[in-house]
């Protein structure tokens, strides 16, 4: 069924969780106790479809994606194809391997997608600054590099933003006639308005750089364990870097909510990650640390999140999070993950629940392991939380990642709640009739369908790796595989499918290979670098993208 996102109407903080209530509704269309009066007529995901891609991987002359111009233009291909959406994966800060799903936060953005380009229009940067940027590659992310050659770019555009809002404070005191009166100071509102993560992460980068990179559980005790007089200590001797990091974080948000809103206005809506674990070097878990499972000496994980053994890796796949110490958020009412909810919201339009079935239960593994196969499960309060989170900030539209070993549990706190699943066409093939992934299969049009996700290869690449005996169900399945490859025959399927929504990687879009893979899992390097380049999004890939989808019918309904 179709959904349709309500006007957000904002309440008073609740006097127990503390967390500011939000009534977002998504409603099927064609409910007929939805109020279409109130609904925005531009938000109608009937039958839609769009491409996921990480903005990393768009091109740019700074060596990784950003929010600059070739962003807006990826939003024009979008549209120009009739796709109304566009998946990202976390848009967080990345540690250590660069990966989007291990974040030093989890509600900040990440400074390297900060457009230099958009710097320099709003008189940040200088024409002399932008001179000498290195030859990158552009095909993939030097991540390294990237990083010396950004920032100090952004300290400069610190610099010149410092002397703007000094000026503007003068002016303003001097001003007397009455017309400033009312006006938002921008940068302090949004600094009062997330100052409940934003405090917190910008003294947690301060540090981290004070100590060369050190993770948190590794710095002197007393700040490690956020004793008073020690924050008090630390952010009187770094308040610049601070101040510097909360900047970083303002010049994100304000390009990404012009780029959000540019997308909006073209039905191009953002489908976003919520990753259910954080990464143990973060400011979440300092900050929080009794609402983790942490070793009371070391402060490092005593019980690790993963998985066991699956499609991806015989031995499971150990990702070393602290799973989360689900008694103590209760008591919490909650509080970190409603907040979460509602800050994520902030980023995107709809929320993709990553690794879903952590809410019903989770795979622990002891300190120490080697691997994932010796862990255990643990229940976790999902249907209590869902249920607090529709009560406190609405019916959200939420998608459920529900890949991996999903036990009837798992999809009744799915469906009781309405959540949409996942279908990965790459997974269909391997078994007999019945296998669910299979198109004809899909009992439920409450889903999304894939070719496949940024876990898995591209297409060309899965069917080129495929036994004999599978790539002839492949053929079998398909009939014939059209002219122009294995990717659009899988693409086809997609579209075609009675799925609501259909998602399609870009590397299956431009017939990419191997190369051209976002993430191996349990391979802990050589991931997250792919890149397209700027000449690869044609008016003729467009075109053809774009016939498909008015074919299925999965176009806008104002191109009716």
């Amino acid at each position: 069924m179709p959904l349709r996102k309500w006007t957000p109407s904002l309440r008073d903080r609740d006097a127990v969780t503390g967390v500011r209530a939000r009534k977002i509704v998504f409603q099927w269309a064609g409910d007929p106790t939805c109020d279409t009066r109130e609904a925005p007529e531009n938000m109608h995901l009937q039958r839609a479809s769009g491409i996921l891609l990480h903005p990393t991987s768009l091109p740019s002359r700074y060596g990784i994606g950003d929010l600059g111009p070739e962003a807006y233009r990826f939003v024009d291909f979008l549209a120009g194809s009739g796709q109304q959406l566009w998946q990202v994966l976390p848009l967080g800060p990345t540690g250590y391997g660069n990966s989007p799903y291990l974040s030093y936060s989890a509600l900040a953005g990440n400074p390297l997608l900060i457009s230099p380009d958009i710097l320099r229009q709003e008189g940040l940067l200088e024409d002399k600054d932008l001179e000498g940027i290195p030859d990158f590659p552009s095909d993939r992310v030097d991540f390294d590099r990237v990083y010396q050659t950004k920032f100090p770019l952004f300290h400069r555009a610190f610099q010149a933003f410092k002397t703007a809002e000094k000026a503007t404070v003068h002016a303003g005191e001097n001003d007397n006639d009455g017309d400033n009166e009312g006006e938002d100071d921008t940068y302090q509102v949004f600094c009062d308005r997330h100052a409940h993560w934003l405090d917190d992460f910008a003294l947690f980068m301060a540090i981290k750089d004070a100590y060369g990179g050190k993770g948190w559980h590794r710095w002197d005790e007393a700040i490690a364990r956020r004793e008073p007089e020690a924050l008090a200590d630390w952010r009187g001797r770094l308040s610049e870097e601070v101040g510097f990091h909360k900047y970083l974080q303002f010049e994100f948000y304000r390009q990404w909510q012009n780029l959000k809103t540019y997308a909006n206005e073209r039905s191009i809506y953002i489908l976003g990650d919520i990753p259910i674990y954080v990464a143990h070097d973060s400011m979440a878990v300092w900050a929080h640390q009794d609402i983790f499972h942490l070793d009371e000496e070391t402060l490092e994980p005593a019980l690790m999140a993963g998985v066991p053994p699956d499609y991806f890796s015989k031995t499971g796949q150990l990702w070393g999070n602290p799973v989360y110490n689900w008694e103590q958020i209760q008591l919490n009412h909650f509080k970190w993950w409603l907040s979460r909810f509602e800050g994520t919201l902030d980023y995107v339009d709809i929320i993709r629940i990553d690794h879903f079935r952590g809410f019903e239960a989770f795979w622990a593994v002891e300190k120490g392991e080697p691997d994932a196969r010796n862990g255990r499960w643990i229940e976790a309060p999902g249907e209590e939380f869902f249920t607090l989170l529709n009560e406190q900030l609405g019916d959200l539209p939420i998608v459920a990642e529900d890949l991996g070993i999903i036990t009837p549990e798992v999809e009744a706190l799915r469906d009781r709640f309405s959540f949409p699943g996942m279908k990965i066409l790459h997974f269909a093939f391997g078994s007999d009739p019945g296998n669910p992934y299979l198109p004809f299969n899909y009992n439920n049009r409450n889903c999304i369908v894939y070719t496949g996700t940024h876990d898995n290869d591209t297409t060309i690449g899965w069917f080129s790796q495929l036994s004999d005996w599978e790539r002839g169900r492949v053929e079998a399945h398909l009939g014939c595989i059209v002219p122009e490859g294995i990717q659009w025959s899988l693409i086809r399927m997609a579209l075609s499918s009675v799925a609501d929504l259909a998602i399609v990687p870009l590397q299956d879009v431009l017939g990419l290979g191997s190369d051209a893979r976002m993430n191996t899992p349990s391979c802990p390097e050589g991931n997250w670098y792919w890149r397209y380049a700027e000449a690869d999004l044609t008016d003729e890939l467009r075109d053809r993208l774009r016939d498909l989808t008015v074919m299925f019918g999965r176009a806008p309904a104002h191109w009716d």
